[in-house]
């Protein structure tokens, strides 16, 4: 079993030891995670760019905290989906190469519709 799947039985395990599952409709949990990410971008908001690359340790225990609720949130979701999101992320990666290549890509920020 791999580190994704023993996260996720233990995230059913905890939802379900307090009857949250009832509550973990596929829209709670996406909108749930949007909060979190939102509540991550707000330990950055107002750094430079440089303090951003080097964030303070009050910073960066936020920012673990935050990376945790946004990572158990997309399990979660993941779950109620029935999508892997490890295949997922490998099959976009695929995906964006094919946009990105590196030729084109390296060095820049454009969207791909723009390189």
């Amino acid at each position: 079993m791999s580190e994704v799947e023993a996260l996720r039985n233990q995230l059913r395990e905890f939802a379900e030891e307090r009857d949250w599952d009832q509550f973990h409709s596929p829209k709670n949990l996406a909108m749930a995670l949007a909060g979190e990410a939102g509540e991550l971008l707000e330990n950055f908001q107002w750094l430079t760019e440089e303090q951003s690359r080097r964030p303070s340790p009050e910073v960066l225990a936020a920012a673990g905290e935050e990376i945790a609720d946004v990572l158990l949130y997309l399990i979660r979701l993941a779950d109620k989906l029935g999508i892997d999101p490890i295949d997922a992320a490998r099959r976009k990666m695929v995906a964006n190469a094919g946009k990105y290549p590196v030729h084109k890509a390296r060095g820049t920020a454009r969207k791909y519709t723009e390189l």
